[in-house]
């Protein structure tokens, strides 16, 4: 299983919008996917619920876990996605 750890810039943290977007992505994996805040147990990050239910927030760093078949390339792409502030609102 490969893993990496992130620190979550989104200032909404693993949240609404940004954690849409997080359990979408890591759905289309065939293997499992798994975030966990370290030192904390990991939850299914196909779950739209477990990962809300983490309560990551801005600044806070996270350990992104997968398997499978193309799982750094996963992984390459979850790293995007908390790696980057969202976008201001108009």
């Amino acid at each position: 299983m490969s893993e990496r750890k992130v620190t979550i810039e989104s200032r909404v943290g693993l949240h609404a919008r940004p954690a849409a977007l997080f359990v979408q992505t890591a759905a289309k994996a065939p293997g499992e996917v798994t975030v966990a805040k370290p030192g904390g147990k990991p939850v299914n990050a196909k779950s739209i619920l477990a990962v809300l239910g983490m309560d990551a927030r801005h600044g806070e760093e996270v350990v992104i876990s997968a398997d499978g078949e193309g799982a750094d390339t996963l992984l390459d792409s979850l790293e995007a996605l908390l790696s980057k502030p969202e976008p201001e609102s108009a």
